[in-house]
């Protein structure tokens, strides 16, 4: 129990930077930046998959609940959000690394994920973009743009009854970080819990040689809300007891703890549940895909 709780919070503390630091840039675009700033922000959108996908690509997990909370305040799009998501590497590279797996190979991993998700980020996108502009006429889409860039961000601070002002900025910042904070260590222990009784062995003989299935579980597992899911896919994979598709649909789906913190921060349930069916089934797919056609790497 010491470990898990030791683990918890390690996990927890590496976080800290991520979130200060995010919470802090939003605070300052809801009150010193001008609608047109706002706007030019979300219009940047269109390369923001791009730029999302190769950010999310560094070892880390933070990034994907700076990326959940940015587009909780609607500075981002869903598409890069979708993108940083995909890409997200967590914990795989520094155990490819004390593994001594060969650079090539890791490249080529992170290049799958990379380009999975800056494809199906941009994909997201596009189609988001059409639907948009086929259900709202323009008037309503103006209305709808200033009304959300004055009031998307804002909605963090009305959520905790904080009271949001020009001189608090640095103030409100740290107390949205603590109650994230919080938040993430307790879903963090629970999880960790979970985990440490079922054991790895067990959630290994659930995908243990079986083509189809395989991507469906793995892809599940790394739903789970916490580094711990690419902890667990990544070792499968260089046991030998999961498949590369397996593999790459776990870490596909693996977001660390930027899912839980999305359900905290969003108040749009249906539009949570929308993009969690959405990252599981882009991950299925794409290892369903890898097996079928054999590739190698």
């Amino acid at each position: 129990m010491l470990e898990i709780i030791e683990d918890t919070i390690i996990d927890a503390i590496k976080l800290l930077p991520f979130l200060f630091i995010t919470y802090l840039i939003m605070e300052y675009i809801e009150h010193k930046m001008g609608h047109k700033t706002k706007h030019a922000i979300k219009k940047s959108g269109k390369w923001g998959p791009i730029i999302g996908g190769i950010l999310g690509a560094f070892p880390q997990c933070g990034f994907s609940v700076s990326a959940t909370n940015l587009y909780a305040g609607r500075v981002i799009t869903l598409g890069t959000l979708i993108a940083v998501y995909l890409s997200t590497s967590d914990e795989m590279l520094p155990i490819f690394i004390s593994e001594a797996v060969s650079p090539i190979i890791i490249l080529k991993i992170l290049g799958i994920k990379l380009i999975i998700g800056i494809i199906a980020g941009t994909l997201i996108d596009v189609i988001a973009h059409i639907i948009r502009n086929k259900v709202l006429n323009k008037k309503q889409s103006t209305n709808n743009t200033v009304e959300n860039e004055e009031n998307e961000i804002g909605h963090i601070c009305e959520e905790d009854h904080c009271h949001c002002n020009e001189s608090g900025i640095l103030k409100s910042a740290i107390h949205h970080t603590l109650s994230i904070l919080m938040f993430i260590i307790i879903i963090t222990f629970i999880i960790n819990t979970a985990v440490h009784f079922v054991g790895e062995e067990t959630i290994a003989s659930w995908i243990l040689n079986r083509s189809v299935i395989g991507p469906l579980i793995a892809s599940l597992i790394g739903l789970i809300p916490n580094c711990a899911a690419s902890v667990i896919i990544t070792n499968m994979y260089l046991d030998k007891v999961i498949s590369l598709g397996s593999m790459i649909s776990g870490l596909l789906t693996g977001a660390g703890v930027g899912l839980a913190v999305l359900f905290k921060t969003n108040n749009k349930i249906k539009e949570n549940i929308g993009i969690l069916i959405l990252l599981y089934a882009i991950g299925v797919i794409s290892g369903i895909i890898i097996d079928l056609i054999g590739f190698t790497i």
